[in-house]
């Protein structure tokens, strides 16, 4: 064995890229249909601040006090604090991802899964009916998908 067989890195398996691929675009699909409903269903409690004189007279600080109280309302509760925690570390993932693997087939994999969890979730949090032009977008996304790592590994 040459030196320069040691110097080389070994690429992991096959497997762990496919597990990380999978595991991204289930934390950034699945996760953002529980967002939207945590946020759509998000009723702030009151905040004296926002009805004194001082802010009710200020176009700027009306909305950039509401913002400050929204974002914290809506950290503050676990329906979506929770979700949004697990899709920001699926973009860690990504990011992790995206230093080792194939660029070109990391961001259309990474979506076409993150699509298609999406599909799922909104199926399942919202009771959302699959249309059959969405079932059969999801399996040319797959295919495509397919068809790009054949070109790249063939």
């Amino acid at each position: 064995m040459s030196s320069e067989d040691e110097q080389q890195p070994q690429q992991p398996p096959a497997i762990n890229y496919a597990a990380g691929f999978l595991l991204v675009g289930l934390a950034w699909g699945l996760t953002t249909p529980f967002i939207r409903r945590a946020a759509k269903d998000h009723r702030p409690p009151p905040h004296p601040l926002l009805d004194s004189d001082g802010v009710k007279r200020s176009w700027l600080k009306s909305r950039l006090y509401g913002a400050f109280f929204a974002v914290i309302d809506l950290l503050r509760n676990p329906r979506y604090a929770v979700p949004l925690l697990i899709n920001l570390t699926g973009s860690v993932w990504f990011f992790l991802l995206i230093g080792q693997a194939e660029l070109s087939l990391t961001v259309p994999i990474v979506n076409t899964l993150a699509f298609i969890f999406t599909v799922i979730g909104d199926w399942w949090v919202e009771k959302k009916v699959i249309s059959r032009e969405t079932a059969i977008g999801m399996i040319l996304s797959l295919c495509g998908i397919g068809l790009c790592v054949q070109s790249k590994t063939g």
